[in-house]
């Protein structure tokens, strides 16, 4: 059943449901890629941070994740998906706008940055499962398919707004930030150009604000709970946190810096490599035929991505470097896909925004843990050796899903 109603039928001049929402979404995303290189770039570069402040830094940007990505959720089934995401994405615009009053003024300090953080963070919980809660109603045929095709249009904005983030040195902070805030608030205007959603199918408040919510988050963790298929990609999504994107958000900047000697434009060029090897295999994913095991394809990819990542931190020479993470985006591609694949289609209607909360806080939750625990490790043993590390603990945790899954007879597909 169609969340929205149909009230463009007839007028061509008008674009279509799926088409506000990639431009709502590849905003964001395209801020996205602009706060990964800058954030990194402010804490590690600028204000030369060491590695512990590098992971306190990125705890503070990731936390509000893991306190509000549940009640963000449950707000999106309560009040609508379009409400919540339209009012969070505008009120990132005041963060966004004052970080960059502060770099026009000199005035940039680790305490701004923690500020910052904490807010667009918070309001990340709340854009993030309205909108993806959004997806499956404006999707047009197949499931995985629609998926495939707004994972290339995130990763390719991204990669456009890492590449504006890497003439920072060139250019200054504040004109970056500047267009970022920009960016945003166009997104906030197309997703306000979804169609009314109908009342039918969102839960209108009968009821007191605090029971419902609490109620909602534990029905949305049951459903995900009991279906085998979602669980193991929340336990996988857990394992990713914190050992591929908490570990990855830390040790790589600071490899950056200190094995390579790197400025912006080395760190926006490792997070457009990365993201050129995700697009390839989404590509790939469009142009062959829809993947049947899911399940499979999601514990292969990460399986080989551990075994890559870990390569990359053995020290080779940058454009060995940049290959090896390369190989791990495209790894990256085939994983982030079909986990979201499968929590959309096994998701019911009714509880779609707390599901995919739940799929997006078992990724994003888990990642300000591994963030203090990395940053933490590489303090005393340096970025290469935290990183060889994380990857080893990554693939014995695929190896032990993988057992588990095989001797209880669970195929999540």
């Amino acid at each position: 059943m169609a969340i929205f109603e149909d009230e463009s039928r007839g007028e061509s001049s008008r674009l279509k449901p799926l088409t506000w929402y990639l431009i709502g979404t590849g905003s964001w995303f395209a801020s996205h890629g602009i706060q990964n290189v800058m954030f990194a770039w402010l804490v590690t570069i600028v204000l030369n941070e060491s590695p512990v402040m590098v992971g306190v830094a990125q705890l503070a940007l990731l936390f509000p994740a893991t306190l509000l990505m549940l009640i963000g959720g449950s707000l999106a089934d309560r009040l609508g998906g379009k409400r919540v995401a339209v009012v969070s994405q505008s009120l990132a615009i005041f963060p966004l706008g004052t970080l960059a009053i502060f770099l026009l003024f000199d005035q940039l300090s680790f305490g701004v940055m923690i500020a910052y953080a904490i807010a667009i963070g918070s309001l990340q919980a709340f854009v993030t499962p309205a909108r993806d809660g959004l997806l499956n109603s404006v999707a047009q045929g197949n499931i995985q398919r629609t998926v495939v095709k707004v994972t290339l249009i995130q990763f390719l904005v991204q990669m456009g707004g890492f590449t504006l983030a890497g003439t920072a040195d060139a250019i200054g902070g504040f004109l970056i930030i500047a267009t970022q805030t920009t960016i945003v608030a166009g997104g906030a205007i197309a997703l306000g150009q979804l169609p009314k959603q109908r009342d039918s199918d969102i839960r209108l408040a009968t009821e007191p604000w605090f029971p419902a919510l609490t109620r909602s988050i534990k029905n949305g963790f049951n459903t995900v709970w009991s279906n085998p298929s979602m669980r193991m990609v929340v336990v996988q999504n857990v394992a990713m946190g914190i050992c591929f994107m908490g570990s990855y958000v830390v040790t790589i900047p600071l490899l950056i810096r200190e094995r390579y000697d790197g400025s912006s434009d080395d760190l926006a060029f490792v997070n457009l490599v990365n993201s050129t090897g995700l697009v390839v295999t989404i590509l790939a994913q469009l142009i062959l035929r829809e993947i049947r095991h899911k399940g499979n394809a999601l514990l292969l990819a990460h399986g080989i991505g551990t075994l890559i990542l870990s390569l990359a931190s053995l020290g080779f020479d940058f454009p060995y470097f940049l290959t090896l993470m390369f190989c791990w985006g495209a790894c990256g591609g085939v994983a982030m896909s079909m986990s979201r694949t499968i929590m959309q289609e096994e998701a019911p209607n009714d509880q779609r925004g707390s599901v995919m909360s739940f799929f997006s806080f078992s990724f994003m939750g888990a990642g300000p843990i591994g963030a203090l625990l990395w940053g933490f490790i590489a303090e005393y043993i340096g970025p290469q050796i935290a990183l060889f590390v994380a990857c080893t603990l990554m693939f014995a945790i695929v190896l032990c899903i993988t057992t588990y899954a095989k001797r209880r007879g669970i195929k999540f597909n």
